[in-house]
């Protein structure tokens, strides 16, 4: 383990008002990246950095007279609509930086006032993908997911046996992979009309959303050896909320035998911000892992993961409706989660993504999979909290759903505490589902 340093302190404050607020996402002890511009300007997107209500627009750092190497490095590399170039730094690289923004930011800084100029509020900005995404990989990590899943399905099942003795995935596609404030088209497909006893095509009527983290790389690795457990995170840049929409009744008739297809791969969407894995050091815990019928093998294994493998982030998931916008009714919120009662953590999934010899490139992103937890309100899809749709839940408008319909607005929110810490956040994920389009035959 890397031992906690001056940037974690929870005693310091800095110069931005707003970043000492206990209510804030971006407290100075957080610091995380995103791909932004200010909204409207019609100017090129470029890199900046949470602090408080405010974003750091980092290529403007180049102006600043005294700055630091390391900072005049960041700002070239900055002026890009992609982090890729400050994600291949590699985890020493990451930390300087860190380190020195950090200074930049505190309240006895000695550059408040030509930094004054470098801040963009967060409110006036619009965001993009923090890179182009190389490949997207979705675990299926959490036990309790599992269990649900295949419960709402077929009472009195259980996760398979081999979902205890490694990180399940499938492949996804990169192409459809977008920022936080998209509309996601209802997705078109073929489903299995049981009622005509027929395969059908047409709009999915069971849409649902996932609640997951996204992994982002900065380091790849091309050497045809597994990464070992113990060097697994080094390549991981950082964290961000991922929602992985699924449409339920296509995956069920496409998934025989094959994996998910056109259930899948129509929209995954990521919140803006980048949390980075030194602003989540101090939090870090042991892995609540159930008890498993055989043993985690070797190269899945070690002390220092499972002591401090894993990262306590709740996660809360509320919907609003297109009546409860109109009604001014606040969005409800269906489910909190905790990603640290997971059955494999990050180190284990990058390691064995690699245990074939498979190559990771800068900018792979990874989803942990739906994260659910034992209870009904720690479901982490409709599928589960509905039963795939034999219970629908009723919103505070009086409205029923079964699964996500025209108009709804899915909305995530990710944090991190602990006693006596400032609180990492992680922004804010919100996308609108809108009506399929059309076929323009």
């Amino acid at each position: 383990m890397i031992p906690l340093d001056f940037t974690h302190d929870p005693k310091t404050r800095s110069w931005i008002e707003s970043a000492n607020d206990p209510d804030s996402d971006f407290p100075i002890q957080n610091l995380p990246f995103t791909v932004f511009r200010p909204q409207g300007a019609g100017t090129a997107f470029r890199c900046g950095v949470a602090i408080g209500d405010q974003i750091i627009d980092l290529p403007m750092l180049a102006q600043i007279d005294g700055i630091s190497t390391s900072l005049r490095t960041l700002a070239k590399l900055s002026a890009s609509d992609s982090l890729a170039p400050i994600m291949r730094l590699g985890a020493s690289g990451w930390r300087i930086l860190r380190h020195d923004l950090f200074r930049l930011l505190t309240v006895d800084s000695t550059f408040k006032a030509p930094l004054r100029g470098c801040l963009v509020d967060q409110a006036s900005a619009e965001f993009a993908l923090p890179c182009v995404v190389s490949d997207f990989t979705d675990f299926y990590t959490s036990v309790h997911h599992a269990r649900k899943t295949a419960r709402a399905l077929k009472p009195g099942s259980e996760p398979p046996a081999n979902f205890y003795s490694m990180p399940m995935a499938y492949h996804g596609r990169s192409s459809t992979v977008r920022p936080s404030g998209s509309e996601v088209n209802r997705p078109q497909g073929q489903r299995w009309d049981k009622e005509n006893d027929r395969a059908v095509y047409g709009p999915s009527t069971r849409l649902d959303y996932e609640i997951e983290l996204g992994v982002l790389l900065g380091i790849g690795h091309k050497d045809s050896t597994p990464l070992p457990i113990d060097k697994a995170e080094q390549h991981i840049f950082g964290l961000c909320v991922l929602n992985d929409w699924s449409a339920r009744d296509f995956q069920a008739w496409e998934g025989r035998p094959l994996g998910p297809f056109l259930a899948k791969n129509f929209a995954t969407t990521l919140s803006p911000w980048i949390v980075t894995l030194d602003a989540l050091r101090p939090y870090r815990c042991a892995l609540r892992r159930e008890s498993a019928p055989n043993p985690v093998l070797d190269y899945l294994d070690s002390e220092l993961n499972s002591q401090h493998g894993a990262y306590p982030i709740e996660i809360r998931l509320a919907l609003e409706s297109s009546t409860m916008r109109k009604r001014g009714i606040e969005p409800q919120t269906l489910a909190r989660v905790n990603f640290s009662g997971g059955q494999w953590t990050l180190a284990q999934m990058v390691t064995h993504h690699t245990a074939n010899g498979c190559s990771l490139r800068s900018g792979d992103l990874l989803g942990t999979g739906t994260i659910s937890g034992p209870g009904q309100h720690e479901s982490g899809c409709l599928l589960e909290l509905t039963k795939n749709g034999k219970e629908p839940i009723t919103l505070k408008s009086g409205e029923k759903r079964a699964y996500v319909e025209d108009g709804d607005r899915v909305i995530m929110q990710a944090q991190c505490t602990a006693v006596g810490r400032r609180r990492i956040g992680f922004g804010t994920l919100s996308d609108t589902v809108v009506a399929a389009k059309q076929d323009h035959r």
